[in-house]
Order: structure tokens, then C-alpha cells, then sequence
């Protein structure tokens, strides 16, 4: 009888050992099975990321005496706040604007002047920036009007208050550095030539301390710029003056610079508004070109003269699969008229609120002079 019961034991014992490991044997194979099954993690490749600025750009800050006298608060001190407040709001739009400052601003203690040797007190840079300006372009015509050293005292303001400048220089260290400006993770750079500087020539000891337009020069620079932002802006002194439309060098110019990777060209010296237009470059991207933003601020009130505006265009980034496209969108432009009594009461206004010298009618025939080319 004790015999059967301890068979009866080792039996049960059996059984339940092999049913235990007949349960963990299938329970391993289901757990293989779903270890070879593939995870799903939510898709990473096809996102996308877009950011945009705006970048605009106002023409020539040309500093005749007539303007600095209506300027002049005493005896040393001058005050052009009043004359930018009007279109003040419409320049602090812009994301990054850029201007064109024509005349050196190297102040009142190596004497004012105007035509045709200019300069500038030291606040019409104080009133830009205050109203929104970030960048002046500083190549053009008139960039050693007082030689060098007066182009070197300005550029020593201009680092004073901070203000950004391309186009002089005040070592070859200083013309070999790329001015960039980030916005919004968009980085730009800013370059600045001029045709020449009225026959004045360049020291042989200071050949950096302009840029003159140069085409092996400027394809080295650009391909620089290339590895340094994702876009880039140029300002160049070109044309011919007091003609609204622009000649076959500018068109010319232009559409190797866009080839060389150039995105925006900003125009200036024509001292008339000159249209915007799309180029498009070897690899079927487009660029924008504006062959002259005419005069902005300036004691010239002839016909055309006294017009210019800001010009804007919207950049827009879109990173995907971590590659970055640039696009240019939406060109715009504000024209603003350069009112003046007698050489005085200096004020920029909106073009389209302008109701003396027959200019009202003017705000259609600007708009259509400037963008007949972007349609």
C-alpha cells in the first residue's frame, strides 16, 4: 500500500514538472515570437521646420549742408530724430534694415561739409539707429570724400555706438571678416562694393579701406559668405546718376552676382528709384534685385530725387530631413517723399500722404515704376 502511494507521489511530481516546463517553453516562444516582431516610433524624417524673417533696406543718407543746418540744435549739436519719426514705425517693421550711408559721419571736429566733399555730424547715425536701422552700407562715391582718415574717424563712431558696417574698413583684418546677423536661427551676411570713390585714389598702405567692385574680389568673397550664412545681402554703388532705369553693366553685374550666390541686391548712387526684379540663378533659385532705392534722406528736391522708400522681403527657411531650403517671398515697397520749405523743415512722410507739389497723384505711378517687374 506505501509502495502504490509513493509511486503515486513521483508520478504527480512528473507531471507537474513536465507540464511546467511545456508552459514555459511556449511562453518563451510567444515571447520570441513577438521580440521579432519590428517597434514602431513615430516618424522623425518627414518633419518639418520653417522660420522667416523680414529684410529691408532705405536708400542714400546723403548729408548736404542744407540738411545739417536745419539739423543744428547749438552751436556743436544737431538733432535728426525729428526728421525720421513719421516713417519711423514703417522702419522698425523689418526684422534686419539696412541703409545706405553715404556721407562719412566723422562729425564736427574735423569740420561739416557738404557737396561735393560731404560730412556728416556724428547724430545722423544716432538718429538712424534710434529709428531702427541695424546695418550701413558704407561703399560708394563718396567714401573718401575727406580721405582716409576721415573715413577712419567715421568708422570710429560708428563702432562707438555700435552700429554695424560693411563696405570700409579700418584693417585687412576688418574687410576679411564677414559681417553676419542672426535672426529668428536665420543667419545673414551683408556685403558692400562701389564703383569708385570720385577719382580719389586708395592709399597703396590702406588698399582695404573700400571695396570697389571687382568680379574675382567679389565671386571669392561670396563663396565665403556661402559657408558662413544662409543667405546673403549686397549693397552696391552702381548706375548712372539721375537715370530710372538701369543700364546694361548694372543687369549684367547683377546676374553674376546672383550665379556667384548672392539672394538680395540693395542698389544705390542712381539717387532716382530704379525697379525690383527676380533673377534667377545657375541652380533655378531665385534672387531679388533692387537696382537703386534712389535718395532717403538728402537735400536734393528735384524731380524723382526727392522719392525713395523701403523696400522688404520676407526670407523663409524650411529645414526637412536635415536639409535647409531658402525662399525668398512677398517683396514689398513703402515709398516715402523727402519734404522740404526753402531748405528747411526737413521731413521724411509716406509718399502716399504727400499732398503739396502735385505728388499725390505720384503714389500709383512709384508702385508701378518699382514692381512692374515682380508680376
Amino acid at each position: 500500500m506505501m509502495k502504490k502511494v509513493i509511486l503515486a507521489i513521483i508520478a504527480f511530481i512528473i507531471i507537474t514538472v513536465v507540464s511546467v516546463i511545456l508552459i514555459m517553453s511556449n511562453k518563451g516562444q510567444q515571447q520570441e515570437k513577438i521580440g521579432m516582431q519590428p517597434i514602431r516610433t513615430a516618424p522623425t524624417g518627414d518633419k518639418k521646420l520653417e522660420k522667416s524673417i523680414t529684410i529691408g533696406a532705405v536708400g542714400d543718407i546723403l548729408i548736404h549742408d542744407r540738411v545739417y543746418n536745419d539739423a543744428q540744435t547749438s552751436k556743436k549739436t544737431y538733432n535728426f530724430k525729428p526728421m525720421l519719426e513719421k516713417i519711423k514705425p514703417e522702419l522698425l517693421k523689418p526684422d534686419i534694415l539696412l541703409a545706405n550711408q553715404e556721407t562719412i559721419v566723422a562729425g564736427t571736429n574735423i569740420g561739416l561739409s557738404g557737396y561735393p566733399a560731404f560730412n556728416s555730424p556724428h547724430e545722423i547715425a544716432d538718429a538712424l539707429k534710434e529709428a531702427g536701422v541695424d546695418i550701413v552700407t558704407t561703399a560708394n562715391n563718396h567714401a573718401l570724400d575727406r580721405g582716409p582718415d576721415g573715413q577712419m574717424k567715421s568708422l570710429a563712431y560708428l563702432k562707438k555706438i555700435k552700429m554695424p558696417y560693411v563696405g570700409t574698413f579700418t584693417s585687412a583684418k576688418d574687410q576679411q571678416t564677414i559681417r553676419i546677423m542672426e535672426k529668428n536661427g536665420i543667419k545673414v551676411a551683408f556685403l558692400s562694393y562701389t564703383y569708385g570713390t570720385n577719382g580719389i585714389p586708395i592709399p597703396n598702405k590702406q588698399p582695404y579701406i573700400v571695396n570697389i567692385i571687382d568680379k574675382n574680389n567679389m565671386k571669392k568673397e561670396l563663396a565665403r559668405a556661402k559657408k558662413q550664412a544662409d543667405i546673403i545681402v549686397m549693397g552696391i554703388h552702381w548706375g548712372n546718376e539721375y537715370e530710372r532705369f538701369p543700364n546694361t553693366e548694372q543687369k549684367e553685374l547683377a546676374q553674376f552676382l546672383v550665379n556667384e550666390g548672392a539672394n538680395i541686391i540693395f542698389g544705390g548712387h542712381p539717387h532716382v528709384l530704379q525697379h525690383m526684379e527676380w533673377l534667377t540663378n545657375k541652380q533655378g533659385k531665385k534672387a531679388l534685385v533692387v537696382y537703386s532705392l534712389g535718395n532717403f534722406l538728402s537735400g536734393q528736391d528735384e524731380d524723382y530725387r526727392n522719392i525713395g522708400g523701403l523696400a522688404s522681403v520676407t526670407i523663409k527657411k524650411t529645414i526637412k530631413n536635415n536639409q535647409a531650403e531658402i525662399q525668398l517671398e512677398n517683396p514689398s515697397f513703402f515709398p516715402t517723399y523727402n519734404y522740404s520749405n526753402k531748405e528747411k523743415d526737413y521731413e521724411l512722410r509716406p509718399l502716399k500722404e504727400a499732398n503739396d507739389k502735385n505728388l499725390k497723384h505720384s503714389y500709383k505711378e512709384i508702385m508701378d515704376h518699382m514692381m512692374q517687374e515682380l508680376h
